[in-house]
């Protein structure tokens, strides 16, 4: 006790990262960032554990993009949809078949409805014109046809639930498959719905098995569940999979799982289980809070995905499906086109086809391997929390430092291998952020504890800046050492990312010791052009090295000081260049991007290991400038933000662009060379070059073609001028679009 009361305040110091978790795990006090690790962890384990082969009981005929070139926009008419369903049983003999899909509207497309408004009212006093739409009406009657296509064969289909003020309804519901009265006066908390969207009664009545096929969106916008069971005014309602699971397996009763009563109380708002129950014999599908399922994904999704067979539904439809190439298979009907809607983020795939979301679960069934987030995960997150967080705040304050280090990787092992045999051997999917961060923060809290720093030296600042800013500016921060800090702050400033051309055709022509060599020489020199423009070295990344200017100390002309740094570097590497050719060595180049803009500059990283660099979005762009030089073939990519403060340059616009990430389209230039060193010669081809940007965003593609002649006579060496020539080309053979804003999208970094 005496250990303990010496070190109490170390104790409550760990303590406090053990209370915030236990707020966070009870719903006192929710903590954002954990729940979307929780998530982030589920997604990974998920993406780790999927099998990634083909389920091939199932198969998906898609109405895909060459389904609607082939067959005609969506919806199609219902005497196709009859040929298709006529396909798959009568020459495909597959087993069961589910609609992914809702036909809540009656299909006029053959004009039916219009010939009996004629034969009633225009035509009716000719028979001959009766007698003959008696004739053709029951080859018109297009519902009529596909209802008599799904009468007495194993079909599910599709609905949809919705919810908004009004509760609107349209369509048919088929029978419900448990009432209120089987939850025994249990309050079950179940997704509910005021409205829905179905099918056309005929539809309704010739297959009066149907399922919903909502997903539930997780708040981060992915599905990574469905509701098994839905209420809808004191009725529950089956999904698409469990009801196409229920015909396969003989469609068996569906009840409400309970657990037992020694367990929870009576008043437990919760079902442990669906049951499908025939004869004597059941089965329990798991289910979490709200009756829902998590989607077991079996891999990436989609025709490419590998773990179901796509059919294209024109293919089906026009016959060149082999004979009973399909026989025996569970057949989901849904679409990958964009236009149709339903290609959903799930942590499989960004965009995963909603119909492959069914597919999962169905293959989950077959196997009997569901996933749950049981309702009891909130007591097991506040045991292992409890037990790991104790362990720290008593154990952390009375070991040395490795020893420490030992019991927090411990504590984080049985944890994490805990969690993980849970998930993998009982498909128990239980929380884990707030055990791991709880775990790391106090850990860092004690072993931070009562480490304060209230001044700063100019060794301090040394130790902390002298390896990103030249000596000269540590200097100038000693003499006010207290208005720098590593602390992260908002500044604008301008960043540099210069990339080295032909490292990788060097790397496999020279043995590692040579390359290196040759790496640090380069890089010596371009580091002390950059530090001799007082630019601060951020870090070397392989064969890029990226800078700032603006700080730690604020530099007013920091846009000038890039570029001339640019130009500088430039012409180091021709004389570079020029004694690697005497040395019989490879030549280089160099990529730069510059940008001006509001960054996050501080110290920034992990507990291992920190940098002091520069974060947001000016910073990103200049990464994808640095991209665009070889795309345009100059050495320096410049954006608008940093020419407009570079006054002190002649300029050559290079395009408007629109780069991976960005909305809008940023003007980017090349700095031809400092005003007072500018050619006339040039002078005239920069004049001609800003008279050709104007036609070519004008699609005067005729000038065009001229200026571009005369540009190519000024500098026939130019790659630019040789581009352009391309585009135009190719611009030529479009249309005139009045929306062009004459910017070039780049969907690559």
């Amino acid at each position: 006790m005496g250990l303990f009361s010496r070190h109490w305040s170390r104790i409550a110091v760990t303590l406090v990262p053990l209370v915030l978790a236990l707020l966070h795990a009870v719903g006192v006090m929710k903590i954002g960032v954990l729940q979307r690790l929780d998530d982030i962890i589920y997604d990974a384990r998920l993406r780790a554990t999927m099998p990634r082969t083909l389920d091939d009981r199932i198969v998906i005929v898609d109405i895909d993009e060459k389904s609607l070139a082939e067959v005609g926009r969506w919806p199609w008419s219902r005497n196709r949809m009859a040929e298709m369903v006529n396909e798959l049983f009568d020459r495909q003999k597959v087993a069961v078949v589910g609609f992914d899909i809702v036909f809540a509207e009656p299909d006029d497309s053959s004009g039916l409805k219009r010939l009996r408004q004629l034969a009633g009212n225009e035509l009716k006093d000719n028979p001959a014109f009766g007698e003959k739409l008696n004739l053709l009406q029951a080859s018109l009657d297009y519902d009529a046809l596909f209802a008599k296509s799904l009468q007495g064969r194993p079909i599910v289909m599709g609905y949809y639930f919705t919810s908004d003020r009004e509760g609107h309804t349209s369509g048919a519901l088929p029978a419900p498959v448990m009432d209120r009265s089987t939850l025994q006066g249990r309050p079950i908390k179940f997704t509910s719905w005021n409205g829905y969207g179905s099918n056309i009664e005929q539809l309704a009545k010739a297959a009066p098995i149907a399922g919903f096929f909502n997903p539930v969106p997780d708040p981060d916008g992915l599905v990574r569940s469905v509701p098994l069971v839905a209420e809808y005014k004191d009725n529950y309602y089956e999904s698409l999979a469990l009801a196409m699971f229920r015909i396969l397996m003989g469609s068996p009763r569906v009840e409400p799982g309970f657990p037992q009563e020694k367990w929870v109380g009576r008043n437990y708002q919760g079902l442990d289980s669906i049951r499908l129950r025939l004869g004597d014999k059941s089965l329990a599908i798991p289910v979490a809070e709200g009756v829902i399922s998590l989607s077991p994904f079996r891999g990436p999704g989609g025709p490419k995905g590998g773990s179901f067979k796509y059919i294209s539904a024109g293919d089906l439809v026009n016959g060149k499906v082999p004979a009973e190439s399909l026989k025996g298979k569970i057949v989901l009907v849904g679409t990958t086109a964009p236009g149709l809607q339903d290609l959903r983020a799930t942590p499989a795939g960004e965009v995963y086809p909603g119909v492959e979301v069914h597919a999962n679960l169905i293959s989950g069934f077959l196997d009997n391997k569901i996933t749950v987030r049981p309702d009891y995960a909130l007591g097991y997150d506040v045991v292992i929390l409890l037990l790991a967080g104790l362990t720290l705040a008593f154990g952390l304050p009375l070991v040395s430092a490795t020893r420490a280090v030992i019991l927090s990787v411990s504590v984080i092992a049985v944890v994490v291998v805990l969690n993980f045999w849970l998930y993998a051997d009982l498909g128990l999917v239980l929380p884990l952020a707030a055990g791991l961060v709880m775990t790391i923060t106090a850990f860092a809290l004690n072993m931070g504890y009562g480490y304060f720093v209230e001044s700063r030296s100019k060794r301090e600042l040394a130790h902390l800046f002298g390896t990103y800013v030249p000596p000269e500016l540590v200097d100038e921060m000693a003499k006010d050492p207290v208005s720098y800090s590593m602390t992260a702050t908002s500044k604008e400033l301008t960043v540099m990312f210069c990339d080295m051309r032909g490292f990788t055709n060097m790397s496999e022509k020279m043995d590692p010791t040579q390359l290196q060599a040759l790496l640090n020489n380069v890089f010596n020199r371009l580091t002390d052009i950059i530090r001799g423009n007082r630019g601060t070295i951020d870090k070397y990344m392989g064969d890029c090295v990226m800078a700032f200017w603006g700080a730690p100390v604020e530099l007013p002309n920091h846009p000038h000081l890039a570029v001339k740094t640019s130009l500088e570097m430039s012409n180091a590497v021709r004389k570079i260049n020029e004694e690697h050719r005497a040395k019989g060595l490879p030549e280089i180049g160099v990529g730069v991007g510059l940008n001006t803009g509001p960054m996050c500059v501080g110290d920034m990283g992990s507990e291992i290991r920190r940098a002091y660099t520069v974060i947001g979005d000016a910073v990103n762009l200049g990464s994808r400038l640095e991209g665009l030089s070889k795309v345009y073939g100059v050495d320096i990519v410049v954006s608008e933000s940093t020419r407009k403060l570079a006054n002190d340059f002649a300029w050559q616009e290079l395009d408007r662009v629109r780069v991976k990430g960005k909305k809008e389209a940023v003007a980017i230039f090349w700095p031809v060379a400092p005003l007072e060193r500018l050619e006339k010669g040039t002078q005239e081809e920069l004049k001609t070059w800003a008279t050709f940007l104007k036609a070519y965003r004008s699609q005067d593609w005729d000038q065009c073609d001229v200026l571009l002649i005369n540009l190519q006579r000024m500098n026939a060496k130019k790659y630019l001028y040789e581009l352009y020539s391309e585009r135009v080309a190719s611009m030529r053979l479009l249309p005139f679009d009045p929306e062009w804003d004459g910017a070039t999208n780049f969907e690559t970094k």
